[in-house]
């Protein structure tokens, strides 16, 4: 159909004037545009002019009779409803008339109201072709839609420089890229749906994408990334989300495998640089430190008060690069993964006070006073490394002996909370300002301000603390008030094993 039809228009092919005109003067009150013709031809002409949806037509007419123009019309392929107008309505007529492709007919004397029920009936019967035929037509451009965004998906999928994996809900693969099967040196099967256990050895990275697959996890910032190693030694780096539906519900799950290789080999270049560099300066350092306390000492009489006020700055400030240097080998080792020199049943009670007993003598030249208290309730021995334990705890009492002004007061408290240890640090301090308490935990971050600024620091201890929190599925937070202290909470776990102690 290269036109379309207007079902609104009628045209009507009668020999007979009066009933030319009186089909119009009907149907024109129905709203229909009414074209007329006398001959077979003439109305054939107005077809090929005007795009009229129903024809009325004589079947007797002289010259080019009505079964001659019906098959012309029927010819056509428009979709034209033709209703015959005859006064030979009978049975065989009717039968021809309809074989030929007639839609209907009524007889010759007809009556107003019968034309109208007939041409209505049409009008009724070309509505309902017309809208199948704009939904097959929507139909077609939704599927091709379709098929033009899979095809451009597909082709964006398949050019990704990273690894695509793509589950649905039972956590079965249903999509993987080249990239990610040159990572993990597979072949992936379109035919038949595996599990993502047969293409992912990492049985966590399995569980995490099976678990999203299912809806478990709907807040993006609840999905911990994931590192995992492949059998030629490439280091991958995970990050898996859900597939969210137009109604909110969970389709599947995507993982994304970036090769994080060369940033490894980066980091470790960078680690074994930092530790041999700092341990080549550690020990002169130490020397230096010793041989200005020597001077110190032995010049004490001799030396006016600024030679000793410069002898005692520059004895700090190299007491100050050791300390650094100490930090960053924690850090190196820490970044290589060294792992905890022991593990053994450790008393908190016990390491909290060695702690607090070495560090009180400090307390007491600022006349702060250092408490230890200790639950009531029994605590059970932590599995954990000692001397670890003491560079936690060591940092943490220290910096709240250092950012307390004289005469404060630092409480340590340690108890047992469901199954974890824990152990507050609360000072009556400085302070921090909330801008900085996301902060503080970034390596080489300082506090400063007219209070701090004379402070010997690194800004390592506290990274260095979480580092190694961290490392024992542990939790640390702060809650500080600018003038009133600060108090750092630290919860470990007596089960280490656990992945969490929450």
């Amino acid at each position: 159909m290269t036109t379309t039809l207007d079902i609104n228009k009628i045209l009507v092919i009668d020999d007979e004037e009066s009933l030319r005109y009186g089909a119009q003067r009907i149907l024109s009150k129905q709203g229909f545009t009414v074209f007329l013709a006398p001959t077979g031809q003439d109305g054939l002409d107005i077809i090929k002019k005007e795009p009229v949806a129903i024809v009325l037509l004589d079947l007797k007419m002289p010259g080019m009779d009505g079964m001659e123009v019906l098959e012309k019309i029927s010819a056509m392929e428009k979709h034209i409803l033709v209703i015959v107008i005859t006064g030979y309505a009978t049975v065989e007529t009717a039968i021809t008339a309809m074989k030929i492709g007639a839609y209907d007919f009524i007889p010759k004397p007809y009556e107003p109201d019968q034309l109208r029920i007939v041409v209505n009936r049409a009008k009724e019967r070309l509505s309902f072709e017309q809208s199948a035929i704009h939904l097959e037509r929507k139909q077609k451009e939704t599927l091709t839609v379709l098929h033009t965004e899979r095809s451009r998906t597909h082709t964006i999928i398949e050019s990704l420089p990273n690894g695509v994996i793509v589950t649905n809900t039972e956590g079965n693969v249903i999509l993987i890229n080249p990239a990610c099967c040159q990572y993990l040196g597979i072949v992936f099967d379109e035919e038949n749906i595996n599990s993502i256990d047969k293409y992912i050895l990492d049985k966590e990275l399995c569980t995490l994408a099976k678990n999203i697959s299912k809806g478990k996890y709907i807040d993006y910032t609840e999905i911990p990334s994931s590192e995992i190693e492949t059998k030629d030694g490439k280091f991958l780096l995970a990050r898996c989300r859900p597939v969210i539906g137009a109604k909110q519900e969970c389709l599947g799950c995507v993982i994304n495998l970036m090769d994080i290789s060369a940033m490894k080999t980066l980091d470790l270049l960078k680690s074994e640089f930092v530790s041999k560099v700092t341990h080549e300066l550690r020990s002169p350092l130490s020397t230096i430190h010793e041989q200005l306390d020597m001077v110190i000492k032995s010049e004490h009489e001799k030396s006016d008060q600024d030679d000793q006020y410069m002898l005692s700055r520059a004895k700090e400030k190299v007491y100050g690069l050791i300390s650094t240097i100490g930090d960053l080998l924690d850090l190196s080792r820490m970044e290589a993964g060294a792992p905890a020199k022991t593990h053994e049943p450790v008393k908190m009670d016990e390491v909290l006070k060695n702690i607090t007993d070495f560090l009180n003598t400090r307390a007491e030249t600022k006349n702060q006073k250092l408490t230890l208290k200790i639950s009531d309730q029994p605590l059970p021995p932590l599995k954990a490394d000692m001397a670890t334990l003491e560079s936690v705890f060591g940092n943490l009492i220290s910096n709240a002996i250092n950012y307390t002004q004289e005469g404060g007061k630092i409480d340590v408290v340690v108890d047992k909370t469901g199954n974890n240890i824990r152990v507050k640090v609360i000072d009556n301090g400085f302070g921090i300002e909330a801008k900085h308490m996301e902060l503080i935990f970034k390596r080489f971050y300082r506090v400063k301000n007219d209070k701090t600024r004379f402070l010997v620091g690194t800004g390592l201890g506290l990274p260095i603390v979480k580092s190694i929190i961290d490392s024992m599925n542990g939790y640390i937070e702060v809650a500080s008030e600018v003038g009133k202290g600060s108090t750092f909470t630290v919860i470990l776990p007596l089960d280490q094993s656990e992945s969490a102690i929450m």
